[in-house]
């Protein structure tokens, strides 16, 4: 797994595309980051009013359930772009040219494929627990302090849409360097070696540009 982009940018369209892109998938991991932010504040609360005042925060699950799906699945996007996942890493760098091109060509594919399946079937779900005509918009609620659920359900969905819309970019990417037998890719996450790979921890523990 990296722990920094390897991702090779130029002025090629699909690296225009693939920039704005992750401009979005910048903005999601960084409400996910502000989620954690507040869960833990939350806690605070809870525990602090319990011992302190016999007071916990009501409806304190039902709150977590609520941002559970923004820690969980908003920042997929991010990861899939940065190659962050888990990735045969071993198998994969001993392929070169268009074998691995096509390879992860046609994985990628499987993954869009089984992502609009997963996309539809979290749509419907919200589908289901949303109705202008209720109460807060809401056909279900949580069972504390009868929050919406419908606002959590939908974080589904939208993060599977980016989702989709970067592995379509990869689809393009990947394609390119098919036809063009390209060494390094652009808009794709490459493997890196071990070197680089301790380079890039080096520079992440020590906040370096220059490490």
């Amino acid at each position: 797994m990296a722990v920094g982009s390897l991702v090779k940018t130029d002025d090629s369209l699909v690296s225009r595309v693939d920039r704005a892109l992750n401009k979005v998938e910048y903005v999601t991991i960084i409400i996910g980051g502000l989620t954690v932010f507040a869960l833990m504040l939350l806690a605070v609360f809870s525990v602090g009013g319990r011992n302190f005042f016999n007071t916990p925060l009501p409806g304190y699950v039902d709150w977590i359930e609520q941002l559970m799906p923004v820690i969980a699945i908003l920042g997929v996007s991010y990861v899939c772009r940065e190659g962050g996942h888990i990735r045969m890493d071993i198998l994969v760098g001993m392929i070169k040219g268009r074998a691995l091109w096509a390879a992860e060509f046609f994985t990628t594919l499987a993954i869009f494929i089984f992502a609009i399946m997963l996309l539809y079937g979290s749509w419907t779900h919200f589908d289901r627990s949303f109705e202008f005509g209720q109460p807060m918009w809401s056909r279900d609620s949580s069972m504390d302090i009868g929050l919406p659920i419908w606002p959590a359900k939908l974080v589904v969905p939208f993060a599977l849409t980016i989702l989709n819309l970067r592995l379509i970019v990869q689809l393009w990417a990947y394609g390119l360097a098919f036809a063009r037998n390209s060494d390094r890719p652009v808009a794709v996450p490459l493997v890196a070696d071990v070197a680089t790979q301790a380079a890039m921890e080096a520079r992440q523990v020590s906040g370096r540009e220059d490490a």
